[in-house]
């Protein structure tokens, strides 16, 4: 069972540390793995904006340094009046590391959209692809 309160209380708490001072757009992530292990993510902004980083791949990046490689679910918070789902290089980042990811998008208006990581990225490239 995943504890969806648990990590949307994670992903909340993760967005005021999100460094957003050109787009003001803080973004918080908080991942469980399959062992039950937690690691948050916030964007990172850059005056270069296409060093940027996601919340999303924040989370990710955080799960494999702190040695975990099994993503089982992700909340994501967004500062918008609807539910916004992960960005497409967030998608494939997170598809990387699980097809089966489950995903919960919340949001500063109070809308939720819980979904599969296949339904937002189907007939996705991914390391099996390889050979």
């Amino acid at each position: 069972q995943i504890d969806w309160k648990m990590l949307a209380d994670r992903a909340w708490a993760a967005r005021k540390n999100a460094y957003a001072p050109y787009s003001k757009f803080f973004v918080g992530a908080a991942l469980a793995t399959e062992s039950g292990e937690i690691f948050t993510g916030c964007n990172v902004e850059n005056a270069s904006y296409g060093l940027t980083i996601c919340a999303e791949r924040s989370a990710i990046f955080a799960m494999v340094a702190g040695g975990a490689n099994r993503p089982r679910a992700i909340a994501i918070y967004t500062p918008t009046s609807k539910p916004t789902a992960p960005c497409g290089a967030c998608r494939q980042v997170l598809r990387e590391f699980g097809r089966d990811l489950m995903v919960l998008s919340f949001c500063e208006g109070g809308g939720e959209l819980t979904t599969s990581l296949a339904s937002l990225l189907p007939e996705a490239f991914g390391p099996e692809n390889l050979g």
